[in-house]
């Protein structure tokens, strides 16, 4: 079982976080999942149509993470929080990516509320899994870049495993070996906020949502939520 964390000078620093994971057990994706295609084409007609479009910097939202990235000295400009990269995406293409139905899932949940999700292949985790500051001695690998190695800013927060890092920025980019692919069976997703009390309803909405695209193609759905109060749960 891999329990969640979130580090205690990580949660003393941004103690409005929640953070829900949503684990899926027995997941099938390689059917056909019409529920999600639906969404993704119901909300790029909207952009279309001009009735809604993706939060961008100037919304309380982003501009929260932003500000966070700049904390621990990451221009968010230049590296963007995943939720602002991929709405500012949507807004040029007129479109979200087409990957595999579970990654499809969690990026029109995100674009949809403007908060901030990812994904783990849970039988390529080792260990447990943190939020928590990078000393910088830490590697990661990119998505997509299998043979690259970096290392991240001493200070940076960072998801780790007892391996290496997950997620660099906090939540910019996943790395290569724990992404989510149509063979995964067993996957964590994450949302977030930094402001519980300003979007936890919205978080939790988001994650009903994502939950419900998620059952009908899994075995198994859970949802445990991480906050100041409550630092770790194993879902």
């Amino acid at each position: 079982m891999t329990t969640f964390r979130i580090s205690p000078a990580v949660a003393d620093a941004f103690p409005d976080t929640l953070i829900a994971v949503v684990t899926a057990t027995g997941l099938h994706g390689r059917q056909p999942w019409p529920a999600t295609t639906t969404a993704l084409e119901t909300l790029e007609q909207q952009l279309a149509d001009g009735t809604w479009q993706p939060a961008d910097e100037t919304d309380a939202r982003i501009e929260a993470w932003h500000t966070a990235y700049r904390s621990f000295g990451t221009n968010p400009r230049r590296i963007r929080p995943s939720v602002d990269a991929l709405g500012r995406r949507l807004a040029k293409k007129g479109s979200l990516p087409r990957i595999n139905p579970a990654v499809d899932s969690y990026n029109v949940i995100s674009v949809r509320h403007g908060l901030p999700a990812g994904a783990f292949d849970l039988d390529h985790v080792t260990g447990d899994v943190e939020i928590r500051y990078a000393d910088g001695t830490e590697t990661f690998t990119p998505l997509g870049e299998p043979d690259a190695t970096e290392h991240p800013t001493p200070g940076e927060i960072v998801y780790t495993d007892a391996t290496d890092i997950l997620t660099r920025h906090w939540n910019h980019r996943d790395a290569h070996r724990t992404r989510v692919t149509e063979n995964s069976a067993h996957v964590a997703f994450v949302l977030e906020t930094l402001h519980a009390g300003r979007d936890g309803r919205l978080l939790k909405t988001a994650a009903a949502e994502l939950k419900e695209l998620l059952t009908p193609h899994t075995d198994r759905t859970q949802v445990v939520f991480l906050t100041r109060e409550h630092p770790d749960a194993t879902p």
